[in-house]
């Protein structure tokens, strides 16, 4: 492995660089704006709907879609199943990268930036689940940060202190999948406190269960659609052996998440007969519910355990992406559409064009360094003068 092969000199500019630039700058000013003339100029947020695209896909998806790290750490470190060893630095990657942007997200929603570390350090409001959720989240983040950093500190030639962090592996997964578990099942208990304003479909005592289980098969179908990503975008930078164990990795977690999926609708389903909401069912909202449950769970769940019984990778690529869009889906089902349902159309909200930007922006972001770390150092190969652990 070349250590030094970086992007052909004919592919510095292309479309997409071009595109991502003028993304990036029209980020920046959106950015200015928000933070120079207040929240009331760049959105459509009011005393109705504090809470908007911001917080409905950048944090709740991002979290959401960033659980590949837990997931595949602790299939790897605490299953013992080493087969999934290729997919363990590239998950947690996406998962550091994922959690920093969606707390960059929240800045713009919160504002006052040098006001993050107060509830943390100074106001413990510990009967909070916004405080719970928000200290797991810088935990979890310190944590995602020391785990990636080996990959950091091989390609400075840190060899000393990248062993003593390396030795660290399985306690930091653990604390992981810790620190997951209790914040990925708090947001959805956020919005327990809502009944009269969450439409009854998806308001339940158990959010916070689905909000969990959601997670880990939404973790896996991100893992496999940014695997099929690196395979066709950056096959020039991985080694022998992360492209013969790219198959099993998806085959694996198709596996996995065709099994988690169904059982999810189970659940889904018995939360629905406890709730007695079955009459809600006959409606447009149940019609939309259905849309949810059976369109992007169900059929992604089949699609996934097609392409693992048959080894079919064009069915689990696809049941990647429609597992995404539909995880996608959910959390703006709860924290928009279906949020404030009662009142009339003229006091919905409904995202502007300034806030899709600074959003898109914040994606883009997010590829453009995730882009730039796995073109240079050892994410998608592993470093030739280091040993495996």
């Amino acid at each position: 492995m070349d250590l030094d092969n970086q992007i052909p000199e004919n592919k510095k500019l292309t479309v997409f660089n071009v595109v991502t630039g003028i993304i990036l700058a029209g980020g920046l000013v959106l950015t200015i704006l928000r933070f120079t003339m207040g929240l009331g100029v760049v959105t459509n947020l009011d005393n109705n709907n504090p809470w908007g695209l911001w917080i409905g896909f950048d944090l709740l998806c991002g979290v959401a879609l960033a659980a590949g790290g837990y997931v595949t750490s602790a299939a790897c470190y605490i299953f013992g199943l080493k087969r999934f060893h290729s997919a363990v630095r590239p998950a947690i990657l996406t998962a550091f990268l994922g959690y920093a942007l969606v707390v960059l997200a929240l800045h713009y929603d919160v504002g006052r930036p040098w006001r993050l570390p107060y509830p943390i350090f100074y106001s413990q409001g510990t009967s909070s689940l916004l405080f719970e959720v928000g200290l797991c989240v810088f935990l979890y983040l310190t944590v995602l940060f020391i785990e990636y950093s080996p990959a950091a500190m091989e390609w400075l030639g840190f060899r000393k202190l990248r062993n003593k962090v390396v030795k660290l592996t399985i306690l930091l997964t653990i604390f992981g999948v810790i620190l997951s578990t209790l914040h990925q099942s708090s947001l959805g208990a956020l919005f327990m406190i809502v009944p009269s304003k969450l439409h009854p479909l998806w308001y339940s005592s158990y959010l916070a269960v689905y909000f969990f289980i959601s997670s880990i098969f939404a973790g896996m179908s991100m893992v496999i659609f940014e695997g099929s990503l690196a395979h066709r975008y950056l096959k020039y930078k991985m080694d022998e052996t992360h492209l013969k164990e790219s198959t099993g990795v998806a085959l694996g977690f198709a596996k996995a998440a065709s099994f988690l999926m169904m059982g999810y609708v189970g659940i889904k389903i018995v939360g629905l007969s406890i709730d007695n909401n079955w009459h809600y069912i006959a409606t447009g909202w149940g019609f939309w519910y259905l849309l949810e449950l059976v369109g992007f769970v169900l059929f992604p769940a089949i699609l996934y355990a097609m392409g693992s019984r048959e080894k079919n990778l064009l069915f689990i690529r696809a049941a990647s992406i429609w597992t995404i869009l539909g995880i996608i889906l959910n959390r703006l089902n709860i924290s928009i559409v279906a949020f404030n349902w009662q009142l009339p159309s003229d006091l919905r909200y409904c995202p502007s064009f300034m806030e899709i930007g600074i959003t898109v922006f914040i994606v883009t972001l997010g590829i453009v360094i995730y882009r730039f770390i796995a073109t240079r150092m050892p994410i998608l190969y592993d470093h030739p003068d280091y040993k495996i652990h």
